[in-house]
């Protein structure tokens, strides 16, 4: 180990919730890396402050909403990718310098081939709402090769914004997009995707409702919530013989991702998975196996 402790963390607000240290510091330990990972509580005003407080003191820091956007005037560059999505979720810190980067999109691949076997190449993905890193993660899935992506969500000239966005940066692949309440284009979208991604905000809360009614569930489709706990979109899914996964994998991969830029080394995957998963378990008093990948093919 060297004898410099290095210091990373995690700045959102709120972020006392932040499942992060979980699967950074045993990562950290495993490769025997002298660092420390925390949470820091951070407002929107006080953004410049901490960009100049994370020169002289962190080696690197995560972002969580709401700050993904707002950070990205005091670094001091970000990747081309961030430059078309407006997103930073990572940030490396080379001698004062702060470049930003986004594993938002990464993270989510990942996920859905670890969980489903799926590969975005050659797929057609369903993003229910576009919020939160739904534009990050789109961007992505295009650049991989996505077939097609379509978007429903309420406000649908959000998704109309985006959709042209995505049009002019990645003409590679089809999208479209409609509101939620269009049933009927709902259910050609249904019929259209492999995997139907929810990333709207709905299951945060106990009590939440599902955003797509029950005939929006197919048995042959898969269904993926980016929230990490089980859902009323999940329970649905599930109602219905779906295939299910939430967010917990996601985050797992964001997080691996992250490392690696941070550190320039292969992640210890399978000790931040076991980490991180569970302290999820012992905060919600539960077993995690619905958050382990069900895919008998995987190990």
């Amino acid at each position: 180990m060297s004898d410099k402790k290095l210091k990373y963390a995690v700045i959102g607000d709120p972020v006392a919730h932040s499942l992060s240290p979980q699967l950074h510091n045993p990562a950290f330990k495993a490769l025997g890396i002298n660092a420390e990972y925390v949470s820091v509580h951070v407002k929107e005003q006080e953004l410049p402050v901490f960009a100049e407080r994370a020169r002289k003191e962190f080696a690197g820091f995560n972002i969580t909403v709401p700050h993904k956007n707002a950070i990205i005037p005091f670094l001091d560059s970000i990747s081309d990718e961030c430059k078309l999505t407006g997103s930073v979720n990572t940030v490396k810190n080379t001698n004062g310098h702060l470049h930003g980067e986004s594993t938002d999109g990464y993270g989510l691949e990942t996920a859905i081939n670890e969980e489903f076997g799926i590969p975005v190449k050659g797929n057609c993905f369903l993003f229910v709402g576009t919020g939160g890193t739904v534009k990050a993660v789109s961007f992505h899935f295009a650049a991989k090769g996505a077939e097609r992506l379509l978007f429903a969500n309420r406000t649908v000239s959000k998704s109309e914004t985006l959709v042209d966005e995505l049009k002019r940066s990645r003409p590679g692949t089809k999208y479209s997009c409609c509101s939620l309440d269009d049933k009927k284009l709902l259910s050609e979208f249904i019929s259209k995707t492999t995997v139907v991604i929810q990333c709207t905000s709905l299951g945060l809360k106990d009590g939440d409702p599902c955003p797509l009614e029950k005939e929006f569930f197919r048995q042959e489709k898969f269904y993926y919530d980016t929230i990490y706990r089980e859902t009323a979109f999940i329970q649905a899914a599930k109602r219905m013989g779906c295939r299910t996964a939430g967010g917990l994998s996601m985050l797992l991969h964001q997080g691996v991702a992250s490392f690696s830029i941070w550190t320039g080394q292969k992640a210890p995957v399978e000790v931040m998975r076991k980490s991180l998963y569970d302290e999820f378990a012992k905060r919600n008093a539960c077993k995690s196996p619905f958050y382990k990948p069900n895919n008998p093919s995987i190990q």
